[in-house]
């Protein structure tokens, strides 16, 4: 992503911030009619449970059904370009992950949407911090020692991921950089996979949401090694940070956020944002969310902006050293 379109995705987010103060009088009341939530991933998927969770009680604070539209394909390019076709007026939103929002556009040399230029952010839905995984078979029970054993055999340890630059694998790409580590990427058709296998012993590791690995982990069908995530998660107390090893810059997780047509009234951004980030903090989805693995957030336009801005500079140039292509 340009230095040019950042600027303007920014500067979307700010004009929606700065029309908080005249929402009431310039524009009708919002909602009025059915809200129409495309989700680019499958029904059941991580991003699906979220949107559904949250939507749920938006539909109740609003008083207007929200209607989950899964629309999978296409890395998310499938749901993204549906969602850009939409008529700009708060009534289609879109799930956007780092995936759709800052990955894809390094990944893409030919993409059939441009996130800056299509969408305006509305807000992070919730961070899903990534951890480190092993099967129950793997002698290797701290991080520690998985480092120490991967960088005695360089070239010998296959790690799976959900498919090539997405965010698991990038995580883990990100760790072989910070560990002086040299292992062999195995790209999978989407998460599910990718953990059966690790949990059945056909590959050694990999790193993945808590989200989706909750299950595997509660279960022991996973052992969780150490959590990319500034601090230690109320879920795995016992599990620590990669910064607690001495590689402070080891974190990386999957982040859900919420963005609209691009031309999207600034004051129906500001109303949505209020309403969507109300839903996330009632007690009922905050806890659910919890006990998915989900960091819930809400932030502000602009916020939510900045931050995609600072994750565009991290993560493209790994993308471009690593010479990852999806065309």
């Amino acid at each position: 992503m340009t230095r040019r379109p950042l600027l303007h995705f920014l500067a979307v987010a700010a004009l929606a911030a700065a029309a908080l103060p005249r929402a009431a009088k310039a524009q009708p009341a919002y909602p009025v009619k059915p809200i129409r939530w495309i989700v680019p991933y499958p029904a059941g998927a991580g991003a699906d449970i979220v949107a559904r969770t949250i939507g749920t009680q938006l539909a109740i604070d609003a008083g207007q059904p929200v209607t989950i539209e899964n629309r999978a394909g296409g890395n998310t390019a499938l749901g993204a370009v549906e969602a850009a076709r939409a008529p700009a007026d708060g009534y289609t939103l879109l799930s956007a992950d780092n995936g759709t929002l800052v990955f894809n556009p390094a990944l893409y040399r030919n993409l059939s949407y441009n996130p800056s230029r299509d969408f305006a952010p509305v807000t992070l839905l919730g961070r899903l911090p990534m951890v480190l995984l092993v099967g129950p078979s793997s002698g290797v029970k701290d991080a520690r020692a998985f480092i120490d054993d991967a960088r005695a055999f360089p070239g010998k340890v296959s790690f799976a991921s959900a498919g090539t630059g997405s965010p698991q694998h990038l995580a883990m790409e990100l760790l072989e950089r910070q560990a002086g580590l040299q292992m062999v990427h195995v790209p999978y058709r989407g998460t599910a996979p990718a953990l059966a296998d690790v949990a059945g012993g056909q590959l050694p590791v990999m790193m993945c949401d808590l989200a989706a690995s909750r299950r595997f982990i509660q279960s022991g069908k996973l052992r969780a090694l150490a959590v990319a995530h500034p601090t230690r998660l109320a879920q795995l107390p016992g599990v620590p940070t990669f910064a607690e090893l001495g590689m402070p810059r080891v974190e990386a997780a999957a982040l859900m956020g919420l963005v609209v047509p691009a031309n999207t009234p600034g004051e129906i951004v500001a109303r949505l944002q209020r309403s969507v980030a109300s839903a996330i903090h009632n007690p009922s989805v905050q806890r659910k969310l919890a006990e998915f693995g989900v960091e819930p957030v809400g932030d502000a336009p602009a916020q939510f902006a900045a931050l995609l801005q600072g994750e565009s500079a991290r993560w493209h140039p790994l993308i471009r050293d690593l010479n990852l292509s999806l065309d």
